[in-house]
């Protein structure tokens, strides 16, 4: 993999414009006080940082329902990831005020300089390299602080050479792949509440018709980039099917598996007069009158998702992600209805 590191002071310049991720730690170092929050909301141009990786989510889904996908599998995104952070005078900064404290022991203070000072294995914090390579350390995924999986990147702070891949025995370093698995944690996709015919109350034994307008049901994406390493990759959701829960035994689904496909860019088919002796391709009818409450049907969409990124030929999988929505559908005891 391409590394594009610019010099030393350009690098610097970049990485103190940018958020930390990181609770403890601040780029450039010199100082212990908190950094600043990232925040959850894309700027006008729809791009949001979190320390060195950008992310673009001009493409993204919008709206008040709209949310985050959750992976069908057991996989989920990373909760940190290693990526470059300091030049060799800014970990100084960042290190030494540590040390001269004494807070965190003298026997590990020690170490620290040996690592990072006397040649064991570094040397003078690595200035004789500065411009040609960067320090990198670990960074917090944004809102997953306190998650179990942060604390897995525990490994001291290590340097990378520029155009030189990261160590292969740490599997969170940041790489194309990465960045993609970075995105998807950020891909929200449109609310998947349905449309219904009858809207607002439908009958026993009558076919209620179900879909999804396919002007809002598109694909959406987000690309995340670290521009000071010249990578970028860009996952992206593509709607595949609904399942249909009705909220009740006392019902039948169409089609009978309740798994509604896409076609032609739309799940399920809008009803329109001289449709009623028809099936409903998407759809449910219910056996039982809801009585005085109402049922909880719920809306679960699956969409397929897959990346594309620096030095990847082809599109790559991720594990598909869902959505849901819950709406209140009021059946009424009718036992024929004239249409």
């Amino acid at each position: 993999m391409t590394r594009l590191l610019t010099a030393s002071a350009a690098i610097g310049a970049v990485l103190l414009s940018g958020t930390p991720a990181m609770a403890d730690n601040v780029i450039g170092g010199g100082t212990q006080s908190p950094p600043p929050k990232v925040s959850g909301d894309a700027g006008p141009d729809g791009t949001l940082s979190a320390g060195v990786v950008v992310f673009d989510r001009s493409k993204n889904g919008s709206g008040p329902k709209a949310g985050p996908v959750t992976s069908a599998t057991t996989w989920t995104p990373p909760a940190c990831y290693y990526a470059p952070k300091y030049t060799p005078e800014q970990l100084q900064k960042y290190l030494e005020p540590i040390w001269e404290a004494g807070s965190t022991g003298h026997e590990w203070d020690l170490s620290q300089r040996k690592r990072y000072v006397e040649g064991e294995p570094y040397k003078d914090f690595n200035k004789e390299k500065a411009g040609e390579g960067y320090w990198w350390d670990s960074y917090v995924t944004p809102g997953r602080i306190g998650d179990p999986g942060a604390l897995d990147c525990d490994e001291p702070i290590f340097w990378v050479d520029n155009n030189d891949d990261p160590p292969a025995d740490i599997p969170q370093a940041i790489t194309p792949e990465m960045l993609a698995q970075l995105a998807y944690a950020e891909i929200r996709v449109p609310s998947t509440e349905v449309e219904l015919a009858p809207d607002g109350a439908t009958k026993v034994n009558l076919p209620t018709w179900m879909w999804l307008d396919g002007a809002d049901f598109k694909p959406v994406s987000v690309t995340a980039s670290v521009p000071l390493l010249g990578i970028q990759a860009t996952t992206t959701a593509v709607p595949v099917s609904v399942r249909i829960e009705p909220g009740t035994s006392d019902s039948e689904t169409y089609p009978a598996s309740g798994v509604c496909e896409i076609d032609n860019g739309r799940i399920g088919e809008p009803y329109a007069k001289g449709k009623a002796n028809r099936t409903p391709p998407c759809g449910v009818k219910y056996l039982r009158s809801s009585g005085d409450d109402a049922y909880k049907l719920q809306a679960t969409v699956t969409w397929e998702i897959h990346w594309t990124g620096t030095g990847v030929a082809g599109e790559r999988r991720l594990p598909d992600g869902t959505f849901g929505g819950e709406q209140a559908v009021v059946v009424q005891e009718i036992q024929s209805v004239n249409r």
